[in-house]
């Protein structure tokens, strides 16, 4: 994917602060500090576009980039970090179910997924909701770059298990190498261009 331009567009809170519903989006979801922002960057062939942190909970609003004047990526708050104030957290969940389930142009979701880490009760309790909006969801374990291939094979086997799917159907991506970042754009784009 040949990416001409990619800028921010604003941050908000409620509806009334999202950009006009002009262009087709796509949101980007997953725990804290499970590598959005790094992925983002990393699609778009951009270093520095979305701020990263090594701190989980930096991101605390719904972040809008517009790509190639055509579509918008739409970064969400993380969730599951348990030391952001009490009174953050929960502004986060409502903030996000309304995007969610009012958007009129959001056209899917790309979850992200630690491979490290087993699935949670808090993913299995987004994953119900997803599936209850029948919302299209592109599934990608990060950091895959952290296993052997042996233990990434195994835990992409196990997270598929835990969500009812089978591994081929989940994409493995490393910010690192960039592997995934070609399989994340043809699943994008069926999406976006549909």
């Amino acid at each position: 994917m040949i990416i001409r331009s990619a800028k921010f567009v604003c941050s908000a809170v409620t509806p009334e602060q999202y950009p006009p519903d002009d262009l087709p989006e796509v949101a980007f979801a997953g725990r804290s500090n499970v590598g959005k922002s790094s992925l983002i960057n990393k699609i778009l062939n951009r270093k520095k576009l979305v701020r990263t942190s090594k701190t989980p909970g930096r991101t605390q609003l719904l972040n809008f980039f517009e790509i190639n004047e055509l579509w918008r990526f739409v970064d969400l708050p993380g969730y599951g970090y348990a030391k952001v104030p009490v009174e953050v957290q929960k502004r986060w969940r409502p903030m996000v179910e309304n995007y969610l389930a009012t958007r009129v142009n959001l056209r899917g979701m790309v979850w992200l997924l630690d491979i490290r880490r087993e699935v949670s009760k808090e993913d299995l309790t987004l994953w119900d909701w997803l599936r209850s909006k029948q919302l299209t969801v592109v599934i990608v374990i990060t950091k895959a770059d952290k296993l052997s291939k042996n233990k990434r094979n195994k835990q992409a086997a196990s997270i598929a298990k835990s969500l009812g799917m089978k591994a081929r159907e989940l994409i493995q991506f490393s910010a690192i190498s960039g592997e995934g970042r070609d399989e994340i754009w043809q699943r994008l784009l069926r999406i976006l261009e549909s």
